[in-house]
């Protein structure tokens, strides 16, 4: 039951993931949107660790606590901190609503999902060596 929870987040993740990239390679990208799927596989990532291992979490959007609860299994998601993932946390809250109205650039969006794509291959690693048969 356990490891097909991990696997339905890890499905809902590589679809944003997906999302945004087939859209970033548009002629005309809608860049919050690509921000707002990148920032989402980075959360479902993280949530499917956390679900793994069998630790509880609030429902957020906030990264950085969710990271936090992943640093404190496993110190090695320090590497996720450095990159500043949590930085995406705004593209799920803020961005989405005309209030906030935010349009981001090309290469800041790219590099959104360069922390998507690298979030996604360091928590895979993870579940991979914790048993999980991907």
């Amino acid at each position: 039951m356990r490891e097909e929870r991990v696997k339905n987040w890890i499905i809902k993740a590589d679809n944003d993931l997906k999302t945004a990239k087939d859209e970033l390679n548009t002629e005309n990208p809608a860049t919050d949107t690509i921000c707002f799927h990148s920032e989402q596989c980075v959360e479902k990532y993280l949530k499917a660790y956390l679900v793994l291992n069998d630790k509880e979490f609030r429902r957020t959007h906030n990264i950085a606590e969710v990271l936090s609860l992943c640093i404190n299994i496993d110190p090695s998601f320090e590497y996720l901190k450095d990159l500043k993932v949590h930085e995406l946390t705004i593209y799920a809250t803020e961005l989405r609503y005309p209030e906030f109205f935010y349009i981001p650039s090309l290469k800041e969006t790219q590099a959104a999902v360069e922390m998507a794509e690298k979030t996604r291959d360091f928590v895979r690693r993870k579940l991979i060596k914790e048993g999980l048969g991907l």
